[in-house]
């Protein structure tokens, strides 16, 4: 079974508890997340931890050995850190970057990823929904990857 991690950075919380809904929808994390640990048990193990600190996020980034896979959801993070970047890209992990918002829809500034230059991809603008996509990735990278080392 593939472990994977799920990290949030500042500010996904509110999600839900009035933050944007035009933007992010009226559902929180932790209405959607028992739904997304039920729909793949069995497959992968996913564990998420939050923080509002840019150093936590480098440091968990860095703590990765024990999963096969990384989903990121770095928030305004993605927009202005180059350490976070820098620690995605020396982790050794496939990651994939999510947003809840359609990036691309907003204001111009969130429209440049620093963060996601590190990742296998990204996922913007479906809700909740893109981190059951980032999973299904992941685990597609996953079978791709020992596929191709059993060649």
């Amino acid at each position: 079974m593939r472990r994977i991690w799920i990290l949030h950075g500042p500010n996904i919380r509110f999600i839900g508890r009035g933050r944007e809904s035009k933007w992010y929808g009226t559902e929180s994390w932790e209405g959607f997340w028992p739904a997304l640990q039920t729909r793949y048990q069995g497959v992968a193990e996913l564990s998420y931890f939050e923080s509002a600190y840019e150093g936590q996020l480098i440091e968990w980034v860095w703590q990765t050995e024990a999963y096969d896979g990384l989903i990121l959801n770095p928030g305004a993070l993605a927009h202005s850190s180059y350490a976070l970047y820098d620690a995605l890209l020396g982790c050794g992990k496939p990651c994939i970057e999510v947003h809840v918002s359609p990036i691309y829809r907003r204001e111009a500034f969130r429209r440049r990823l620093i963060t996601a230059a590190a990742c296998k991809g990204v996922i913007s603008g479906l809700g909740w929904y893109g981190y059951e996509l980032a999973v299904q990735a992941l685990l597609h990278l996953m079978r791709e990857g020992s596929e191709a080392s059993a060649s």
